[in-house]
Parts: structure tokens; sequence; C-alpha cells
């Protein structure tokens, strides 16, 4: 038995690998397109990028021709190095460094000599290709923007970088990507399926026909067209808005996460990113640190939230049961507590109640909510982990999981980073009261912002936000429709309700009511420091305001950001009230909010950071009828900060 064994497993095997052979060489002749590659050359169809549209279906993006002048190095023979240097506009000194840089990718496989060309210089070349061996032309699909507004959403495309080409054998060098935005997120979807063509060559290298009739030919297949979730109204309009200021708004459908819209400031025209200026526009959007317009304020800026976050600590409070809507305090205008420091108040004084506390936003009543809060549990580690885990569950402190590619997570303290502050111990909920009132160490960004007033609207649960609507013959990913709940009851959401909708009634919002839209909203002010010739200097506070309208069955939750803007109703608070009447009336009747906000410039403010870089003067879409409104803000006086005292955050 044991003589047959061995013979009978190298005859098997034998057996095995001589069909297999014949399969590769007789039957399955597909190797041959890489064996005989000298023989065969492939010629790729590009598809068209998938179209975008917002959610009433307005068409945003769409493409357009563009032609690549791609090279073949070892193909390049006697060249008139001048007319074609002459014919694209080049000079000879960028002719060898892009016939070299060619050499260095590869002598035999074709590569991006001159990239995206328009019909009018595509149509000057095609006369003469035939003069230039080793040159061909790819057409193409680049972005045509239909669309002024959006670009921090929609990103951008460009070529791959080599790195990329060599770990992902969809791409070949020239090939474009989606960098950014919606563009990036759904690269796999938007980009389509390139077509191959097989070319049969001669020993001339001539092309002398299609390989095996086309028999391995495919077609291209189009990129999936997508809805948004963004109203592109309101994107527009608040984006005009912020002409002339820094920050950012978010706003989201409650009932769904869906996002409205996404703005950021300054932003940019996203056309300039496309055509042969492309390179050179982003250089100079890349290069300006001082404005940043590449930098998306409503994803990525994290801010000291201000009085918004009272919101959170009154929840906090009644879950814990350390207040009720009936828990009075009395409040002198100034909150006096441990250690010598001292919390400022404003203008009401007397004694408050929640629902007053919240219209009025007083910083006694919440300060006194958040130390009950804390001295409520034995060991203020313990407490401050409990309270951290309910502000947690309102997705803040966290990255939030929508589907664009950039983000914060923000800041949520808990007992470690105390432990790290005072690694001695020693702190209490005196320590860290500033908390109370969206100061400390709670940081948060516009869109943990807007989030937070969607899940006030639904009293207790949100939905993760996304800007994505709809995909044709796709579903949407099921996170986007999984309910979170918060920690807290709903019956506590009903007073703090109430206090938010006399904001605009009898509180810090009643010269910003919308009539006919019962608006609930929460100004807020936070401190602000730069650091001027490494000097720590207390500059104009942010202006923040958060709402959601109507009152009932929300349609729309909004967070507004304005850096260095001041108090939270001069300029945060207007902006919010003009983008829900836009939203929810298409039409705005508080003409008096809206001239004042479009004549608004606070570049004299920012100037104070370092002047206005030349990217952000050629780049800000100013109309001239908006630049005939526009105001002198005042120079603001700018104090060195002497004190550690915690500042009204109103």
């Amino acid at each position: 038995m044991r003589k047959v064994l061995l013979p009978s497993l190298i005859i098997i095997a034998t057996s095995l690998l001589v069909m297999r052979i014949f399969y590769l060489q007789i039957v399955d002749d597909t190797l041959k397109l890489k064996s005989e590659n000298n023989a065969i050359k492939k010629k790729y169809e590009y598809p068209e990028r998938g179209y975008m549209y917002d959610r009433k279906g307005k068409l945003l993006v769409a493409n357009q021709a563009s032609y690549d002048i791609m090279v073949i190095p070892r193909e390049v023979k006697k060249t008139d190095t001048l007319e074609f240097c002459q014919l694209l506009k080049i000079t000879k000194e960028d002719f060898i460094k892009k016939i070299e840089k060619a050499k260095v990718y590869s002598p035999r496989l074709p590569s991006v000599f001159l990239s995206q060309l328009n019909k009018s210089e595509f149509a000057a070349f095609q006369e003469k290709i035939r003069k230039y061996e080793g040159f061909y032309f790819q057409k193409r699909s680049l972005r045509d923007y239909e669309v002024d507004f959006g670009a921090n959403i929609f990103g951008f495309i460009t070529q791959v970088n080599e790195k990329l080409v060599a770990k992902n054998p969809y791409y070949n060098s020239g090939d474009l990507i989606g960098r950014q935005g919606v563009e990036e997120s759904y690269e796999d979807l938007l980009r389509g399926v390139k077509g191959v063509k097989y070319i049969q060559k001669d020993k001339y290298n001539r092309e002398i026909g299609s390989y095996k009739d086309g028999k391995y030919d495919t077609i291209a297949v189009q990129g999936e067209d997508i809805n948004l979730t963004i109203d592109a109204e309101i994107q527009k309009y608040g984006e005009e808005l912020m002409i002339n200021k820094r920050g950012g708004i978010v706003a989201i459908e409650p009932s769904t996460g869906e996002i409205l819209a996404l703005v950021t400031a300054p932003s940019y025209d996203p056309g300039i990113l496309v055509g042969r200026q492309r390179s050179k526009n982003y250089t100079e959007l890349y290069r300006d640190s001082i404005a940043k317009p590449l930098y998306d304020r409503g994803l990525l800026a994290e801010y000291p939230p201000g009085s918004p976050f009272k919101i959170l600590t009154g929840l906090v409070a009644l879950q814990e049961g350390v207040i009720d809507a009936n828990t009075t305090v009395f409040c002198n205008r100034g909150f006096s507590y441990a250690r010598g420091r001292f919390m400022g108040c404003h203008c009401h004084g007397g004694a408050l109640q929640l629902h007053r506390g919240i219209f009025e936003s007083c910083n006694s009543y919440f300060a006194t909510a958040y130390m009950k809060t804390i001295n409520k549990y034995s060991k203020p580690a313990q407490a401050v982990d409990i309270w951290s885990k309910h502000m947690k569950s309102f997705g803040l402190g966290q990255f939030m999981g929508y589907d664009l590619p950039t983000g914060k997570k923000g800041n949520v303290p808990d007992s470690k980073t105390y432990k790290r502050i005072y690694p001695n111990g020693g702190w209490r909920s005196t320590t860290i009261v500033s908390n109370s009132i969206g100061q400390g160490e709670v940081l948060m960004t516009p869109i943990q912002l807007a989030n937070m007033m969607a899940t006030i609207a639904n009293e207790g649960h949100y939905y993760t936000p996304h800007i994505i609507k709809k995909i044709e013959g796709h579903k949407i990913d099921e996170k986007f429709t999984t309910k979170h709940v918060t920690t807290i009851d709903k019956k506590h959401f009903k007073p703090i309700i109430s206090g938010l909708f006399d904001v605009y009634n009898l509180g810090t919002a009643r010269s910003l009511r919308v009539e006919g839209i019962d608006i609930c909203g929460k100004t807020g002010t936070a401190e602000n420091f730069a650091k001027i010739g490494g000097v720590r200097v207390k500059m104009e506070d942010h202006s923040i305001f958060v709402a959601f309208a109507p009152k009932d069955n929300p349609k729309i939750a909004i967070a507004v950001m304005v850096e260095n803007g001041g108090y939270g109703a001069t300029i945060a608070g207007p902006i919010a009230s003009l983008m829900i009447e836009k939203y929810l009336r298409q039409k705005i009747t508080r003409v008096d909010l809206e001239k004042r906000i479009l004549a608004t410039s606070l570049q004299s403010r920012y100037a104070k950071l370092g002047g206005l870089s030349e990217a952000v003067k050629l780049q800000l879409r100013i109309s001239d009828s908006l630049l005939k409104k526009k105001t002198t803000i005042p120079t603001v006086k700018v104090k060195t900060d002497t004190t550690k005292s915690n500042k009204q955050a109103i």
C-alpha cells in the first residue's frame, strides 16, 4: 500500500498541474494580455462622475469635457519643442521637466504630461498631434459647478499620487479622485467604472486594430447620481450672511438628522479648483494661514459653547433630581464661590426659578444646579463621570459618525481630565463650575451644537447627522436611520423647551422674533483669547446662537457661530432667525435684520489677528450690491486679560 501511495500522489499532482497549464494557455488566454503587453496597448475610457442634486432636485454639480495630454517617454521621437511649447503655452524648461518626471514614473507606460485642457486648447493642439510621436490625448470628465457656493460640502477632484496608484489597482497615473467633502466620502459610487479597449500593435509599434475583435473590451459605466440633504437656497443664503465674517452655520432637520445647511466662512467658489489654474488657486487657499478658507469651521472648529450649554446643565440637574422646575435660586447679579473667584451675572437679579433662569440666561442659577449635581455624590470623580456620561449621550465629546470625511470630537471632561490637570487632587464642584455655563474644559463644534438642539427639539433623541439623502438603486446606511436616545427622561425636556420659547418672547432674543413663527432659542457669548506677539490677549468674544422651529413639530434646528462677533443676539442671533424664516417660508419679512447683517463686516477685528491675506481678498465672493451696503465696524479696544474671573456667558 505504501509503495502505491507516493507514485499515486505524484501522478495526481502532475495531472492537475498539466490541466491548469492547458487551461491557462489554450482555453483562457486573458493572461496573454499581460505577457504580450509590448504588442497590446490599453486605452481607457473614463466615465462621467455622478451628478449631485440638492434635496429638492436642483442640480448642483455636473460635468464638463476635459483633455489630458499623455506621454509615453520611450516613444517620443524628434519633436519641434519650440512649436510644441508655443501651442501649449509652456516654457521649454517646463517641457524638459515634465518629460523627465514621466521617465521616472515609467519610460514604457503613459503618464500625464499636461492635464485639464479645455475645448479651445484641445482644438488648437489636436490639429498637430500627429507631428508629435509619443503624445496622445486622454479624454476625461471634470466637474462643472452649477452654483458658486457649497465648496466645503462638495470637495474637489484631483489627480491621484503615486502612493495611491501603488496601493489601489483601480487607479492609474493621471486618474482623478475625490478629495474632501462628498467627493471623497462617496468616491466609490461617484467615480463609476472605467472602460478598457485593447489595441493590437505591429512590430513598428503601429496600431493595427482591436485585439481579438474586442473580445476583452469593456465599456465605461457612469458614476451614480446622488441627492444631498442640503437645501441649496438656505445654503447660499447662509454663505451670503457670513460674508466678511468667520465662523460656521449648521442646520439640521430634527426628525431625520438630515443636514440642511453646512456653512463655513470664509469660503470660495468651487469653480476655481477646476482647470489648469486649479493648482495655483489651491496653493493660495492652502497657504492662507490667516482666514483658512479650506478649514471647515462647521465640522472642525472647537469652541467653548457658552450659554447654550446651560440647557444641558439644567437637563442633567433635573435628571439627577437635584432641582425641579420650581427650585429657586437667588441671584444678586453675581455668584460668589470658593477660592475667592467670582462668576458674574447680568441685569436681572432676585429670585429665579428654572423658567426665568433659562430665558434670562442666569449664570448663578446654572452654576448652582451644576454644583448640586456634582455634590450629590461623595466623590467628585464619580460625579463628574456620571455628568460626562449624560453629556456624551447627546453625541458630545466624540466623533458623531456623519458621512463627511473630516471632523473633531470636541471635549467633554471627565475624572481622567481633572486627574491630569490636578495630579495632587483637591478639585471639587467649585473648581470646575465654569463647565456649567459652557466655559471651562468644555468644547463643541457647530455641528454638535446643532445636533444638541435637534435632540432638544425631539425631546431626547436624535439621528446621526448626514449629508446623503438618496442614491438611486442603493440603500442609505442604516446608521442614519437609527434612533439615539439620551440618558435624560423625556418629561424633563418640556420645562426646558418652555424656557427656550420665552427667550424669544421675554428674554435675550426678544428683538429677533419673526411674526408667525414660534422659535425656541438660546443666546451665547464665549470668551476668546489669542496670542499676539507672544502675549495672551483678550479678544472680542465669539457670538453664538442655537435655535429650533417651530416649537411644535420642529422642522429645523440650527447653530450659528461667529468668531469675534460679540454678544450672541447681535450677529449670530439675527442670522439664526433669518435662516429659519428663509427655510420655513422661502422669503424674509425681517428685512431690517437682513440689511444689518449683510452690511456688517468684522474684518477690522480680524485684522488684529494678522491682517487679511491676499488669497482671502481674491477669493471672497462679495457682490457689488453687498459691497455698497457694507458699513465700517468701529475699532475694538483690545485688553490684556489680567484676571482669572469668569465672564458672563450670556
